[in-house]
């Protein structure tokens, strides 16, 4: 018989799975297709926004968009179409009913465990299909399905984690890659986040009227040092990179933010004469403060561009 047998709501960050069906059958191929669940959870952010594994008796399907990825484990004679229709349905009322900061800052598992009551009618209707005839429409989903199928992830390809040698994934080519380009959007701006670019651009701004006043202390005085001016527009452009790298998706983002931090705790330390403890203490907390902001927020999955 072909059914859904369990559904999951993961974060694609970090694999935090955010809500999930309580109740799917214990058989063995079930349990051996939860580990599978667990396992894809932790490549999400490398993989497509649309995927398919075939596990024996069962497949596993899902879609990611926003920073948040749609699982669902179901019979391998369960019509694709309405897998993904299923799955899409369960991204607009997650979306609807929680905002992008809450997904993005919770700490613990299954901290929306309430979207189950929503998981367990859709996926009564979905094994009901007379149900559905007048809710969904399939054509759309069967040419967005041809147009842009979804990638089909091999065993071999989830690693060792279920006694298959590790092979790395692959770069993904066309529509479904999740790319580190700098035309990838990133996941929505938080309050912490603006708070801690606000304070970088303060400190670049610091920086540079110190370095001009430097200038101005060289030019009437010869025994001035040339080395603190260049400190503070050191300092100045390091904050403002800081800045780009919290707005922009680049490569080695994460290694730019950690470098243009030791630049400026670098600087800092040089100025050391000309600050106090104090203004020394808060240049290198914003900084930090800037590198964890960047480091949080991650490139998002591509947005879902079908209509069900």
């Amino acid at each position: 018989m072909s059914m859904i047998l369990s559904a999951s709501v993961v974060r694609v960050r970090d694999g935090l799975p955010l809500s999930a069906s309580t109740d799917y059958e214990q058989n063995v191929g079930v349990q051996e297709c939860q580990k599978y669940f667990k396992t894809i959870a932790k490549r999400l952010s490398h993989l497509p926004d649309r995927c398919t594994l075939h596990a024996g008796l069962y497949n596993v399907n899902f879609i990611s968009s926003l920073g948040v990825s749609y699982m669902m484990l179901c019979t391998e004679n369960y019509p694709s179409v309405l897998a993904f229709c299923f799955l899409d349905e369960l991204q607009k009322e997650f979306i609807t009913t929680y905002n992008m900061m809450k997904t993005n800052t919770a700490v613990r598992p299954y901290c929306f465990i309430e979207f189950d009551n929503f998981i367990q009618r859709t996926k009564q209707r979905y094994n009901n299909p007379r149900s559905l005839s007048t809710k969904i429409n399939l054509a759309d989903m069967q040419t967005e399905i041809r147009l842009r199928p979804p990638y089909q992830i091999s065993l071999s390809e989830l690693g060792s984690a279920n006694g298959y040698p590790h092979v790395p994934l692959p770069e993904y080519k066309g529509t479904g890659k999740i790319s580190t380009a700098p035309h990838q959007r990133l996941e929505p701006v938080t309050l912490s986040g603006i708070v801690s670019f606000l304070l970088s651009l303060l400190c670049g701004a610091l920086n540079l009227i110190r370095g001009f006043h430097a200038i101005e202390s060289l030019l009437q005085n010869d025994r001035e040092d040339l080395s603190y001016v260049i400190a503070f527009f050191l300092g100045t452009a390091a904050c403002l990179y800081q800045c780009y790298l919290f707005v922009y998706c680049t490569g080695w983002r994460n290694i730019k933010s950690f470098l243009s931090f030791g630049l400026i705790c670098l600087c800092n330390m040089y100025l050391y004469e000309l600050r106090n403890l104090w203004q020394i203490f808060f240049h290198v907390t914003v900084s930090a403060f800037s590198t964890l902001q960047i480091r949080l927020r991650q490139p998002q999955g591509k947005a879902p561009d079908y209509n069900v």
